[in-house]
């Protein structure tokens, strides 16, 4: 049994790719006390494990869990600390929580004393045959729409009649999914940038990157380095690369990758489809990719008219159906179970979701839109908008999105740390319109209800009947928030207070 003195060999580390391999006595650090990191710890400590969480957080709740099933732990604000702890707990292995940068002190420490460093979708890779029945992986990824998307291929894969379940990035840990003791016949993971930078060789079976815009640029150090993140989850797919049209990086990314022999390159878009692709024609979504006649003919999915119904029309929206469409037809979904699963979803909370109607004046919840991308795609939807923007801009510049929408701004309410940028780049490119800028505060539940509830009746007093008032921050939420959830709960709950 492998010690701090005799610790196990780098080569038998690498050899455990099943459940079923010998993981008794292995020193595992985890690094992180999340939903991710106590999933990690649980896992390993079932299959025999010395594992020892390190973290810089306390966390009541999950510390106790951590002594109910016996795993060690240890918790200390600072690095050198936390490195103190792992060297001298002399891990045999270190598997990572999402959040740490791909040059973290302590991941840097253990590379360099050749100690594999995992992430958790990697260890799930290679748990994932923990029942006989083992699930294709549909893998998801795209600056914007991996949450809505991968919950929609979810739902239409069940309508196939598919044992099935969402995971990863949208909230349930990969490896909460591969411990379930019926199995799954697919999981569908959403995948962050963070979880592809340690992604490891996983095969899925389809795989898809929805869009590429600047994201997250201070954490991967550049745009080549994001972009070659995002572009992981092509690697050796199986099946079906889905792409979109519109994109030429997602098509890039495809081309560049190294798939199994015989997967196929699956472009969607709002334009009608060419052979091997989902598309729009006079109005109603279409599948040429799985047609045996697909030079000729195409299979009807649902229209425009239907997703306006279920306030899925805006042209982000279509795309995230048409994007899931295929992924769930690749697997044999048919089209009309795609139809059904379509007119019986309900989207996402905070992901341009209505609010309500004040004096004439329409409120829309866009909370999900914690970057540039996002937040573009929301404004193209719209007239006439006072946009409620702001938070952690992470690095990004947002001259472009203010330039590209300033003619369909009434006015701006700014929020969050990093004002500056904002108030700059609607002083070039609107000037003339009002703009308000709502003072931060501390990160504090009364901070936080005063912040939105000020933006909201700012944004009230500038909007006039039929205008648009569109919560879409283009920026993270942690400077003032606990997360895009509470500021979107807090931007309706200020919303009822006019009504």
């Amino acid at each position: 049994m492998p010690s701090a003195e005799h610790p196990a060999s780098r080569e038998r580390v690498l050899a455990l790719s099943s459940w079923h391999h010998d993981w008794s006595g292995l020193r595992v650090a985890v690094l992180g006390l999340g939903v991710t990191g106590f999933s990690v710890a649980d896992t390993l400590v079932e299959l025999g494990a010395r594992v020892r969480v390190v973290y810089g957080a306390p966390d009541a709740d999950r510390e106790r869990l951590l002594d109910v099933i016996g795993a060690e732990r240890f918790c200390a604000e600072t690095n050198p600390e936390q490195l103190g702890d792992l060297a001298a707990f002399g891990p045999d292995l270190v598997v990572v929580s999402p959040g740490y940068r791909p040059d973290h002190p302590l991941t840097a420490w253990a590379a360099e004393r050749g100690i594999p460093v995992w992430g958790d979708i990697e260890l799930g890779w290679r748990l994932r045959d923990k029942t006989d029945r083992i699930a294709d992986w549909i893998c998801i990824t795209g600056t914007n729409g991996k949450t809505t998307t991968t919950r929609l291929t979810a739902h239409m894969l069940a309508a196939g009649g598919l044992r099935v379940t969402p995971a990863g990035n949208i909230g349930s840990p990969i490896l909460d999914a591969l411990r379930d003791p019926q199995g799954y016949d697919a999981i569908v993971v959403e995948l962050s940038s963070f979880q592809l930078e340690r992604l490891g060789e996983i095969s899925p079976y389809a795989s898809a990157c929805l869009n590429f815009a600047d994201d997250h640029l201070d954490w991967h150090g550049g745009r080549e380095a994001y972009w070659a993140a995002k572009a992981k989850v092509y690697a050796h797919t199986q099946v079906a690369c889905v792409y979109n049209r519109a994109d030429a990086e997602t098509e890039r990314m495809v081309e560049e990758a190294d798939v199994v022999e015989g997967a196929r390159a699956i472009g969607f878009g709002l334009d009608s489809p060419p052979p091997s692709g989902f598309g729009v024609v006079e109005g109603i979504l279409v599948d040429r990719g799985f047609h045996a006649e697909r030079q000729r003919e195409a299979f009807e999915l649902v229209t425009v008219a239907e997703l306006a119904e279920r306030h899925l029309a805006a042209p982000h929206m279509v795309q995230n159906v048409l994007a899931a469409s295929a992924l769930a037809r690749s697997r044999g979904v048919e089209p009309a179970e795609i139809t059904r699963a379509v007119l019986e979803f309900e989207p996402d909370p905070h992901r341009a979701q209505p609010v309500g109607t004040v004096a004439e004046v329409r409120f829309i919840d866009d909370s999900k839109a914690t970057n540039a991308h996002a937040a573009d795609a929301s404004l193209r939807a719209m007239q006439q908008v006072v946009w409620i923007v702001g938070g952690l801009l992470k690095g990004v510049d947002v001259d472009e999105l203010v330039a590209a929408h300033a003619h369909r701004l009434r006015g701006a309410v700014i929020i969050g740390l990093d004002q500056e940028p904002l108030a700059a780049a609607l002083g070039r490119y609107a000037a003339g319109i009002p703009v308000v800028r709502v003072a931060p505060g501390e990160k504090s539940a009364a901070d936080a209800e005063r912040v939105m509830r000020e933006a909201v009746r700012a944004a009230a007093e500038i909007a006039g009947a039929g205008d648009t008032v569109l919560l879409s921050p283009a920026a993270a939420s942690m400077d003032q928030f606990a997360d895009y959830g509470d500021r979107g709960r807090r931007f309706q709950a200020a919303v009822r207070e006019l009504e």
